[in-house]
């Protein structure tokens, strides 16, 4: 992410916690209030793209996205089975990943010294 990307992100969320309205003359004050050199196309991009969103929900559900995606393809979306099968099929991937980790451990094939 480039410095003018940065910048307008910052700006961004400085106006959204100031209650007010993201717009690219308001970005472009900031950023240059804050002595950043940046690409103007940057804050006309980023004002487009925030234009009518709610910021606050942008920014509580920044890591729900992929949460999201793990529960729903262990919980259905595969074949005929039933849903018991995904959590039981889990365990004894990480049984064997465990099993297989501590082998790898004991024996190297050779010794610190050797």
């Amino acid at each position: 992410m480039s410095n003018s990307e940065l910048a307008c992100v910052y700006s961004a969320l400085i106006l959204h916690d100031a209650g007010l309205a993201i717009t690219a003359e308001k970005m472009t004050t900031l950023i240059k209030a804050a002595g950043v050199s940046f690409e103007p196309i940057w804050p006309n991009l980023f004002a487009r793209a925030l234009e009518g969103k709610d910021i606050g929900a942008l920014i509580c559900n920044v890591g729900s996205g992929a949460a999201a995606g793990a529960v729903a393809g262990a919980s259905g979306g595969g074949g005929g089975g039933d849903a018991g099968e995904a959590p039981a099929a889990e365990e004894k991937k990480e049984e064997k990943k465990q099993e297989s980790e501590s082998e790898s451990d004991d024996d190297m094939g050779f010794g610190l010294f050797d």
